[in-house]
C-alpha cells in the first residue's frame, strides 16, 4: 500500500478523535472560536519542538522560503480557521456523525481548487470513484435529523455551514500543498512539518488577537479548559503532520478522498462514545464510501 495511503487513514483517525474533543469543548465549555483556538494553540509548539528535533537529527537546515511559500500557506491556514469555525458551529445543529459527513464535499471541491490553481488532474477512473463516494456522503447528509426532531436538508443552515467548510477546507488543502512543494527540501516529513510550524504559528497569533479583541475572556477559558484541549492540540499534530505529509506526496484530491474514512470512524465513535444510533440509509452510504476508498487506493 503507498504510503500516502497509510498515512490518509492515519490523518483520517486521528481527526475523528480530535473532532469528539472539540465537540465536547464547543458544547458549554468554550465558544465556537474558543474551541477553535484551542485546537491550534496547544499544537502549536509540539509541531515546532518535533520539526526541530527531526531537522537536528538529520543535520540539514532549510533556506527561508520566498513569498510564494507565504502567500500558499498563510491563505491556506485562514481558510482552515474559517473551515473549523464552521464545523464546530454545526455541531450544535446536527448529531457528530453527520455533522463531521457535510463538510466531505472538500473532496470534489479539492479536485477543482487544485486544478485551477496547481493544475493537479485526477483520471476518470479516479473521478469516478470520488463521485461514489460524494453520493455516499450525500445518502448520509440528505433527511438526517437535525436538533429537536427538524428534519433538514440542503436549505437549511447546517448544511449551507456544512458546504462552505468543505469549500474552505479545499482552498486550505490546496494551499498547503502547494506551500509544501515550495520547500527546498526532498525530505515528506520535514517540509510537511516546515509548513505546519509556519501555519499553526499563525494560526495561533491570528485567531488568538481577533479572539481578545471579539471575545474577552474567552483565551481564558481556552487555558481553563487545558486538561481537556491538549489532547484535541496533539490529535491535531498527528492528523496535521499526516496530511501535509500526503499533500507532498499525492494529489490534494486523492488524500482527501481516501480520508473520507473519518466518517466511518466518525459513525463508530457516535456508536461506542455518544450513544447515537446509524440507520439502514447511513449503513448504504457508509457502503458507497468504502467502495470509493478501495477504489482509489487500487488506483494509488
Amino acid at each position: 500500500m503507498d504510503t500516502w495511503v497509510i498515512l490518509s487513514v492515519a490523518a483520517a483517525a486521528f481527526q475523528t478523535l480530535r473532532f469528539m474533543v472539540q465537540k465536547s469543548l464547543s458544547m458549554g465549555t468554550l465558544s465556537a472560536g474558543g474551541a477553535t483556538l484551542a485546537r491550534f494553540v496547544y499544537a502549536a509548539p509540539v509541531v515546532i519542538l518535533l520539526t526541530a528535533l527531526y531537522a537536528v537529527s538529520l543535520g540539514v537546515s532549510v533556506a527561508l522560503p520566498d513569498a510564494v511559500f507565504w502567500a500558499y500557506a498563510l491563505t491556506g491556514g485562514l481558510a482552515q480557521i474559517l473551515a473549523t469555525w464552521c464545523v464546530v458551529a454545526l455541531f450544535s445543529m446536527r448529531n457528530f456523525a453527520v455533522g463531521i459527513t457535510f463538510k466531505k464535499t472538500e473532496v470534489i471541491q479539492t479536485a477543482l481548487v487544485g486544478l485551477i490553481v496547481l493544475g493537479d488532474r485526477i483520471s476518470g477512473a479516479g473521478l469516478a470513484a470520488i463521485l461514489i463516494g460524494l453520493a455516499g456522503v450525500m445518502i448520509l447528509s440528505l433527511g438526517a435529523p437535525a436538533r429537536g426532531g427538524a428534519r433538514g436538508g440542503f436549505a437549511d443552515r447546517a448544511a449551507l455551514l456544512g458546504l462552505i467548510s468543505g469549500g474552505l477546507f479545499a482552498i486550505s488543502a490546496v494551499g498547503y500543498r502547494a506551500a509544501t512543494l515550495e520547500v527546498a527540501s526532498d525530505d515528506p516529513l520535514l517540509r510537511a512539518g516546515l509548513t505546519l510550524c509556519v501555519v499553526t504559528s499563525a494560526q495561533t497569533l491570528g485567531l488568538g488577537l481577533w479572539l481578545r479583541l471579539r471575545e474577552p475572556g474567552q483565551i481564558s477559558r481556552v487555558w481553563r479548559a487545558r486538561q481537556q484541549a491538549i489532547w484535541m492540540g496533539l490529535m491535531g499534530v498527528g492528523g496535521s503532520l499526516c496530511w501535509f505529509t500526503a499533500f507532498t506526496l499525492q494529489n490534494a484530491a486523492y488524500v482527501f478522498a481516501v480520508g473520507q474514512v473519518e466518517v466511518i470512524f466518525s459513525m463508530l465513535a457516535s456508536v461506542l462514545f455518544s450513544r447515537e444510533r446509524i440507520t439502514a440509509r447511513e449503513y448504504s452510504g457508509i457502503t458507497l464510501l468504502t467502495v470509493s476508498i478501495l477504489a482509489l487506493v487500487m488506483l494509488g
